[in-house]
């Protein structure tokens, strides 16, 4: 019998806990996920607030919100993790985190954001720079870039809904700063 592989232990990770974050808001009517896995104003004097600056990307609305992220999630993240290493991939993750949390906090601030797409569309676009060489942009960033501004500012202008295509952009735009960071580190060496 074949022994199971923790074959990409940031993004498994990542997958349990936000999995534990869904159980445990189910639990608790959403308590949980109002309090530690979801942005939005509060007072800077409150110690959740900064927990929640990075925990929002763990915590999903409900089920078909949790699947949708992390079914793109596994895919995408663990080919990335074994590129670029499992640090390099948790510390874009944390960045990523924080930069959307953040300026949801400052620019929404009378809205809730929750769930991980950003991330997802933060490997989506780190995915697209996987092919670089010699400091060449890979033609996949700009088709990848191109239909994901696009999709993102169509729904942005003519979709009304609950989704945050602004954050979406902002993780896009984190991947292809933090993409762009770790092929110049590699070069340096």
């Amino acid at each position: 019998m074949k022994k199971l592989q923790y074959n990409s232990p940031v993004i498994l990770s990542f997958f349990f806990i936000s999995l534990i974050a869904l159980i445990l808001g189910y639990l608790t009517d959403g308590w949980v996920i109002r309090e530690c896995f979801s942005v939005y104003s509060a007072s800077l004097f409150d110690p959740l607030t900064y927990i929640r600056f990075f925990g929002h990307v763990l915590g999903h609305a409900d089920l078909n919100h949790f699947m949708g992220n992390m079914l793109l999630l596994l895919v995408v993240g663990p080919p990335l993790e074994e590129k670029y290493g499992s640090g390099a991939l948790f510390i874009g993750i944390l960045f990523t985190a924080l930069i959307s949390g953040v300026l949801q906090f400052v620019l929404f601030p009378h809205t809730v954001l929750l769930g991980a797409s950003g991330i997802v569309f933060m490997l989506i676009m780190l995915a697209s720079l996987a092919g670089m060489k010699d400091g060449k942009i890979p033609l996949t960033l700009i088709i990848v870039a191109i239909l994901y501004l696009g999709q993102e500012v169509y729904s942005i202008v003519f979709v009304h809904d609950n989704v945050a295509n602004f954050m979406h952009i902002v993780g896009g735009a984190c991947g292809t700063v933090f993409g762009f960071a770790l092929v110049k580190s590699k070069r340096s060496y």
